[in-house]
Parts: structure tokens; sequence; C-alpha cells
């Protein structure tokens, strides 16, 4: 299995609304032939520096990760709620145990 891991930081001025409008079409999301476990949210601000906000994406293997990163409406999201209330975004794919 593959974790996908994304963690943002928002631009200023930001609404919440922006947020969760992006996060929400990302959890709304369906890839064909793909199964997506998927968990997302917003800094609670516990401590200070922190990212904005964070997804994980479970996927069964590498072609399954290759399918979704490709996916037209997950990059039509990724482009147009996103990238303009990002400052910053990183991301990570790393293999889980067993």
């Amino acid at each position: 299995m593959i974790r996908n891991v994304v963690v943002g930081r928002l631009l200023p001025d930001v609404s919440a609304e922006q947020v969760e409008t992006a996060l929400q079409a990302l959890r709304d999301l369906r890839v064909e032939g793909v199964e997506l476990r998927m968990v997302s949210g917003v800094d609670l601000g516990l401590r200070e520096g922190n990212a904005s906000y964070a997804i994980t994406v479970d996927l069964d293997d590498e072609d399954a990760y290759r399918v979704y990163d490709r996916d037209e409406e997950h990059n039509r999201i990724r482009r147009e709620l996103f990238a303009p209330i990002s400052a910053s975004i990183e991301r990570i794919q790393f293999r889980l145990p067993g």
C-alpha cells in the first residue's frame, strides 16, 4: 500500500470556506478503477509554525497512485482550487509496512 501525504501552507487572507471547498472537492473525488482512502483537515493551531492543511491518500500500489496522480479531475482540483490559495505545497509518497 502507498500513502500519499500532502502538506500545504495557505496564502494570507484565504478564507476557511475556500479551504473547505478545496478539501471537500478532493473528498468527493472518484477515480475510476482506483480505491481512494482519504483523510484531510486543517491545522488546529496547537503549535506555532505548522502547515495549514494536510491530506493523506492511501492507494493499493504504485500503479493506482499514477492513475490518481494523472486523473483529469484531480488535476483540475489541484490547479483551480489548491494552487490559488496555497503559498506552498509539499508531497511525499511512501510504502506502508505490511
